[in-house]
């Protein structure tokens, strides 16, 4: 095996000439010329082949040692819940730390895990609590793996083409949603269940060894590397301060906590089919991967003529028919054409609410992002397959799948009619500023709180119209990391208005400035349209010191 290219910085890229644009029907397959997106590709698609070989072969599995529909569906909650209980840390991780050997190390654990579950299934000591825990073990290295790969992704391919690579990224997911039930399938038909984690294992390893063999440059923050609790506490805090993202959070948390459930109640849907089994099970899940490695060749045209609500509105719709008519076939002929129809469905409604989150998310706190936004699919998908399969073990399983198809539609219509992101064409520009110039100081202080102060002089009579803008400031400024904001009037003067920032630290005051987009500078020059003196506003800052207990 060669060794794979060394990946250039970011700014590097930008700075390159853009390569030359394929033709419009090639357009899905333009990551492919970026050597080092293939073979990352590839290892995304032995893992998810992985991932898919195990929890078919443990949704399965669990039919044989309970028939309760409870128990089947928590396989889906086992499997997707430590994404949502572990999502924010390992995002945080993915920022701070070298992304190349995390990566690695979640490889390793899935491997580690897979051993085990095939050590326990050989000395027959599996029972259904066992197996969910084996799954949630599992669902750990997954929860630490997505959001670093999430991260590396736009490390790898120019800006212009994140929606294509996105969408292949969604092909390696949905081909092996193909190829994983397929030989889990045949390896339980032909020589059991151990073989499916036997195999679940090598293929961690040998995408461990390509990922060990990636090139990447691992460059150290001069400021040192930022502290667990507060890279987390600052990626909850630009999730929250950005309307855009918190819409497109919404948004796929609504999808998945209802499409769920008919991932969730599949098996038993397979099985009460006329004639249905294993194999119908497997095919079944493959036709909806099909639907989706359809779909995904024909999204960069699709995209030109229609906008992402539109995407979504569409996407949800389709996805609630299928489940309908998969929810009350009769037989596994009439669910096939409809799963194909609900993988279209998926990737279509992902696709576009992925490329939304990316989009709205710069490169120092991407990881973080997108590891919210797979908290909220992983979150929503748990509560959504431990709901629905309490409403399938209450009532039944075609009943649950239809209610769960129908309430879909009605909660997604109601959220983008009366939630809805900042048009498009008033988004924050989030290219990093390289022309604000960091505070220096003769001895910066050792510890402590930092407080800044800036004094605006403004018209009293502009007062309003500036009190709404300070609320960007307070939104922009908590977003960089910020640890408080206020703003302060002076009682004496009416004009005069002190925009209070507090910083944890030094390191992290001066963090903030590395954290500056176009859109900061854009909305600080607006701010200054207020300042009525010629100079710009006096800047004070201050150290917050604890008082010296006397004895």
């Amino acid at each position: 095996m060669a060794p794979m290219p060394e990946t250039s910085t970011a700014s590097a890229r930008s700075a390159a000439a853009p390569p030359p644009r394929p033709p419009l029907g090639l357009a899905a397959l333009g990551p492919f010329r970026h050597r080092t997106f293939g073979w990352l590709w590839g290892t995304w698609l032995m893992a998810n082949v992985s991932m898919w070989m195990n929890d078919v072969a443990a949704a399965w599995m669990m039919t044989s040692l309970t028939t309760s529909p409870v128990w089947v569906a928590l396989v889906q909650t086992a499997a997707t819940l430590p994404v949502f209980l572990l999502g924010l840390p390992s995002g945080a991780l993915a920022d701070t730390l070298d992304r190349r050997r995390y990566f690695l190390s979640t490889q390793i654990w899935i491997a580690l895990v897979a051993l085990g579950l095939c050590a326990t299934v050989w000395l027959g000591h599996l029972s259904p609590p066992v197996l969910l825990a084996l799954v949630f073990a599992n669902g750990i290295g997954l929860a630490m793996r997505w959001p670093v790969f999430a991260a590396i992704v736009p490390e790898l391919v120019p800006r212009s083409q994140l929606p294509q690579a996105l969408a292949l990224n969604a092909v390696s997911m949905n081909a092996s949603r193909i190829v994983g039930p397929l030989l889990a399938g045949g390896l339980i038909a032909s020589v059991g269940s151990v073989a499916v984690f036997v195999l679940n294992a090598v293929l961690a390893v040998v995408s461990a060894a390509i990922i060990w063999r990636w090139k990447r440059v691992h460059v150290q923050h001069p400021l040192g590397r930022e502290p667990l609790g507060s890279a987390m506490r600052v990626g909850w805090q630009f999730v929250r301060q950005s309307p855009r993202l918190r819409v497109v959070y919404l948004h796929i948390g609504l999808f998945f906590f209802h499409s769920t459930a008919l991932m969730a109640l599949l098996p038993l849907l397979a099985q009460n089919m006329q004639g249905g089994g294993p194999g119908s099970f497997t095919l079944l899940l493959a036709t909806m991967g099909s639907g989706a490695i359809v779909a995904a060749l024909f999204l960069p045209r699709v995209r030109q003529n229609l906008s992402r609500d539109a995407l979504v509105r569409g996407g949800t719709l389709l996805q609630s028919l299928a489940m309908a008519v998969v929810a009350w076939a009769p037989h596994v002929g009439w669910a096939v054409p409809a799963m194909f129809v609900a993988g279209v469905a998926w990737i279509t409604t992902a696709n576009s609410l992925s490329v939304s989150a990316q989009m709205a998310l710069p490169d120092w706190v991407r990881a973080r992002g997108m590891s919210v936004y797979q908290m909220a699919i992983m979150g929503s998908s748990a509560l959504g397959a431990a709901l629905w399969g309490q409403a399938a073990d209450v009532s039944s399983v075609h009943l649950s799948v239809g209610v769960a198809a129908l309430s879909g539609v009605a909660c997604m219509a109601l959220a983008q009619r009366f939630v809805r992101e900042r048009d498009a064409a008033g988004a924050e520009d989030l290219t990093p500023s390289r022309v604000a110039r960091t505070p220096v100081t003769r001895v910066p202080p050792g510890s402590g709180r930092v407080v800044v102060q800036l004094e605006y002089l403004i018209d009293p009579a502009r007062a309003t119209e500036f009190r709404a803008l300070m609320q960007d400031s307070r939104r922009s400024r908590l977003r960089q990391g910020a640890l408080d904001w206020a703003l302060l009037h002076d009682l004496a003067q009416p004009g005069r208005f002190v925009e209070q920032i507090t910083d944890a630290s030094w390191t992290e005051h001066l963090r903030r400035f590395e954290r500056l987009t176009t859109g900061d500078l854009a909305l600080r020059e607006r701010k200054l349209a207020f300042h009525l003196p010629d100079t710009p506003p006096v800047v004070t800052r201050y150290v917050l010191e604890q008082p010296t207990a006397r004895h």
